[in-house]
């Protein structure tokens, strides 16, 4: 066994020189023997007896691998088959433990670093006999992955490390934690892809395929409902197929996101049709359920199976927005553990960017049928007191819509002191354009005055008074009438000021850091409740979302910018906790860079070749 980790590490040195070929890095960033076929079949490793220049001048990770035999196909099977959670049970309590894992860092790196401070009053003498000691026990291997699967009594739910398969072959005792911890990301994305296609099929066969739920839905409604789900279900059974395949290789596992990229760039457009279709899902759904009585007693029927283990239909309903999303977060923990400027990132990247393009026109399919609606809705209740202005454009979306007061009469505050001049105003904050608005009777608003959004400017008014609280300077560089215009507004409360600022001009400096700059540490924030947005300016969050803390209000409100994807928007912070120490902050940002890092040219030339002509992408 030490022979074999002393051909591990000197892989790894001649992994990093410069000097190896091409080939032989590829195989050293993968983990896995040349060709499949020997790497497949039980009894080909080569042994230290029959091999005995192995032992003695290893030069590839590849090689010091051979010895470890690949897990039958049969073990792997088993494995898939008797995984007992639902993909909502195993979404829930791997977000949780990922919190959890969190906490964990946060509370110890803040424990070392006091720890430290009294490390460095003592002597020289003990340090250096600490390192002595250091030196002579030998290092812990097993390492616990930051998201790791959780161990159900009724399932063979568990961790690559505790497979029996994994303990027995001794290659805990080989690789570093770094690659253990790898090992997990790529084991968690195929075991938690068996637990979707689990509850895909429980959607299909237990609600879809129901006589008595065929008979009570026309088949619009069903075509509504359950939309192309089969053939989302067609393409993760196929996806979950190669993805077993490659587990079967060997029981170190070589790569995974070379077919989550095939797959991403291929047959995820499954994902787009059907979350673009939510929006009617979802309508439909709420119908249903109002006006139809048989439909809501067997649906509740249904859901009271013990096989949906108490989970209501809805939540299998949106199985695949949750899946495509929940992927990607996947393929970047991957991406946090490969070796830099390796193989293996790069595969890990382009299956990312595949996969946040998938995501995005999901997102666009699902917004593009409400805003459709919404602006014809608008359109609909505007009168126009100036010269019209066309509300109705496919490149137009509402972003915020709300009263606020204006304050009348001279401008300057002491005036205004003494002057309680308030008048309700009605805004409609679009992307490109502000109409300002008065409500009249009949749910009618008067539009009085408009800006493109890129001439407008904001002012906060410092702490004047009661009166003051809360009010700001809106500028319009060019109004209706092509002339420069100030309202001073008045909102409700501290955050509806400090959201209606953002959402005017949204390039301006915070309280934090720059908007423009993501090189400053700022204050951070993970989810520990789910967050549902109830305004367009606001953000929904899943549970373990990392965010950057840009602004922040005293009632209990934050503007923020979620790591993985750079969407921002506002959350309450109760739905969030701090998270204190700066170097945990600094490692989240640096996976953040490293995740969204420029793509090396010559491999985004390469990927281009691979892709030409692959794609057909409604």
């Amino acid at each position: 066994m030490e022979l074999l980790a002393a051909a591990f590490s000197a892989a790894c040195a001649v992994d990093h020189d410069s000097s190896t070929s091409e080939s032989d890095t590829r195989d050293s960033a993968a983990g896995h023997l040349p060709g499949s076929e020997s790497s497949s079949t039980p009894g080909n490793g080569t042994t230290p007896e029959e091999c005995p220049a192995l032992t003695d001048s290893p030069t590839t990770l590849t090689e010091a691998l051979q010895m470890i035999h690949p897990i039958p196909a049969d073990s792997w099977r088993n494995l898939i088959e008797q995984i007992g959670l639902l993909y909502q049970e195993y979404r829930d309590k791997s977000t949780l433990q990922e919190i959890e894992t969190r906490r964990q860092q946060d509370a110890e790196i803040q424990g070392n670093s006091d720890g430290s401070q009294v490390g460095e009053d003592a002597g020289e003498e003990e340090e250096e006999g600490e390192e002595e000691e250091e030196l002579a026990s030998p290092p812990e291997r097993r390492a616990l992955p930051q998201i790791c699967l959780l161990s159900n009594p009724h399932s063979r739910f568990n961790l690559w490390q505790d497979l029996p398969e994994i303990q027995s072959s001794g290659v805990l005792d080989i690789l570093q934690p770094e690659e253990i911890k790898l090992q997990e990301a790529m084991f968690e994305l195929v075991t938690s892809e068996a637990s979707y296609y689990k509850s895909l099929n429980l959607l299909v066969s237990h609600f879809m395929e129901n006589e008595r739920l065929k008979k009570i839905l026309h088949p619009s409604e069903a075509h509504i409902l359950f939309s192309n789900v089969l053939d989302v279900m067609a393409v993760s059974e196929r996806f979950l197929l190669e993805l077993e395949h490659r587990m079967e290789e060997n029981i170190v596992i070589s790569d995974v996101c070379d077919i989550v990229y095939r797959y991403a760039a291929d047959h995820f457009s499954v994902y787009i049709t059907y979350v673009s279709n939510q929006t009617y899902q979802e309508r439909t759904y709420k119908q249903l359920l109002q006006e139809k009585a048989t439909f809501r007693e067997l649906i509740a029927q249904l859901e009271l199976d013990p096989k949906c283990k108490g989970l209501p239909f809805s939540s299998f309903l949106i199985l695949p927005f949750q899946r495509i999303t929940r992927l990607k977060l996947l393929v970047q923990n991957i991406l946090k553990r490969v070796e830099e400027r390796s193989e293996r990132e790069g595969t890990a990247l382009d299956a990312h960017k595949e996969l946040e393009m998938v995501v995005k026109a999901c997102n666009e399919g699902v917004r593009k049928m409400s805003r459709t609606e919404q602006m014809i809705s608008i359109q609909k209740k505007m009168e126009f007191k100036i010269k019209s202005v066309p509300i109705i454009s496919h490149s137009r979306w509402l972003l915020k819509q709300g009263e606020l007061q204006q304050m009348s009469g001279p401008k300057t505050s002491r005036t205004l002191r003494t002057k309680k001049l308030f008048r309700e105003i009605y805004l409609f904050l679009f992307n490109d354009l502000l109409v300002i608005c008065r409500q009249i009777p009949g749910d009618k608003y008067q539009v009085f005055d408009s800006a493109p959004r890129g001439l407008l400017r904001v002012e906060e008014l410092e702490d004047q008074g009661q009166t003051l609280a809360n009010v700001f300077i809106l500028r319009l560089l060019e109004n209706a009438d092509d002339r420069e215009a100030t309202y001073m507004l008045k909102a409700s409360s501290q955050s509806e000021m400090k959201r209606w600022m953002t959402s005017l001009a949204p390039n301006r400096r915070t309280k934090f850091v720059s908007f423009t700059s993501r090189l400053l540490d700022c204050p951070q924030v993970q989810c520990v409740h789910p967050y549902v947005a109830q305004q367009p300016d606001e953000l929904t969050l899943e549970l373990a979302d990392i965010l950057n803390i840009l602004e922040k209000t005293e009632d209990g409100w934050i503007f923020g910018e979620r790591l993985h994807d750079q969407e921002r928007g506002w959350f309450p912070s109760s739905m969030t906790e701090e998270i204190l120490n700066p170097k945990i902050r600094s490692q989240n940002l640096k996976e953040c860079f490293r995740v969204h890092k420029m793509e090396d040219p010559q491999r985004s030339q390469n990927k281009d070749r691979r892709k030409l002509g692959s794609r057909n992408r409604q």
